[in-house]
């Protein structure tokens, strides 16, 4: 059941406007929520997924159940994220971008994590994320239009491609979002019109730090002023580090979405694109140090160029 901004049932006949429907998980504060505001304010539609739906009823006030449809979502629940995806098909009859944001951080170093909480985790920053991007891939191919096609939007951080000291199991979630995107983004087909991004957010001022990150406590043998991640703990705790706009970030998102062709990943804020600029860097001159060791383990009459050449490298 879905209510309208008067508090009735809405109707599933809502189809009045061809503007574009959005998705997207994690709305009740952050990123989640100024992307919502950003795209009801330019007209379009939204469906509006948070765990508490009570958190954004001053929008559902604000905005008719003709642009707005808000739905209660724990993106660990499968059978939930399938009941959203057809109230969206109900109540819009498309779908046009589907945005990834929901999640939740922990800190704590690598050998004295919790494994329960760990597990937990992965359940909120892979495994639900990966539901709805099946779902979202079905609903683009079968539901709307042929050739209409639609886009996928991950949001994994600037740590989804940089680990970090005390983020070991929470790199974990999104290495493997970002792998798993960077594969299914290769299996569509063209004529779907269906692509995927993940958006790789750096620092930005909301409330993540105090309502969406936890700090596991520090094992007296990690606990030394030296540690990395003592260093790591005290840098998170200085609001001063967190340089990114909420509001130009949802703009970004937008403009993002409405590319034809849009790049596999991206980066929004200075730290994050130096952040993986920096790894990116660093890796290649590690690559060219050490070829000789993985040239090495060739079979004997390989022709290494001719490898290099079937990965579209130059050889001389």
């Amino acid at each position: 059941m879905h209510l309208n901004n008067q508090g009735a049932m809405a109707t599933a006949s809502t189809h009045i406007n061809n503007s574009r429907v959005w998705l997207v998980t994690g709305c009740s504060s952050g990123l989640g929520l100024a992307l919502i505001q950003e795209v009801l304010a330019s007209g379009e539609r939204v469906v509006a997924t948070l765990r508490k739906p009570a958190d954004i009823a001053s929008l559902a006030d604000k905005y008719p159940s003709t642009q707005l449809l808000v739905e209660q979502l724990d993106v660990t629940d499968a059978a939930r994220t399938k009941a959203v995806f057809e109230a969206t098909r109900a109540h819009f009859g498309r779908l046009d971008v589907v945005v990834n944001n929901a999640g939740y951080g922990m800190q704590g170093e690598f050998e004295t994590f919790p494994e329960e909480a760990a597990k937990a985790m992965m359940d909120v920053l892979f495994w639900g994320p990966a539901r709805i991007c099946r779902e979202a891939i079905r609903f683009m191919r079968e539901v709307n239009p042929p050739g209409q096609g639609g886009r996928i939007l991950n949001i994994t951080s600037m740590g989804g491609f940089v680990g970090f000291p005390t983020g070991s199991f929470y790199h974990a979630g999104k290495f493997a979002l970002e792998g798993t995107t960077e594969s299914f983004a290769k299996e569509l087909l063209p004529e779907w019109n269906i692509k995927a991004t993940l958006i790789e957010p750096g620092g930005f001022r909301t409330r993540f730090i105090e309502a969406a990150f936890v700090r596991t406590p520090v094992a007296p043998v990690y606990n030394k002023p030296h540690a990395p991640g003592v260093f790591m703990r005290k840098i998170t705790e200085d609001p001063s580090i967190f340089v990114g706009d909420v509001a130009k970030a949802a703009k970004a998102m937008v403009r993002i979405a409405g590319l034809e062709d849009p790049p596999i990943r991206i980066q929004l804020g200075t730290d994050s694109l130096m952040a993986v600029k920096v790894k990116a860097e660093s890796t290649i001159r590690d690559i060219e140090r050490w070829e000789e060791i993985s040239h090495s383990t060739n079979l004997d009459g390989v022709v290494k160029e001719k490898i290099m050449e079937n990965f579209g490298v130059a050889t001389k």
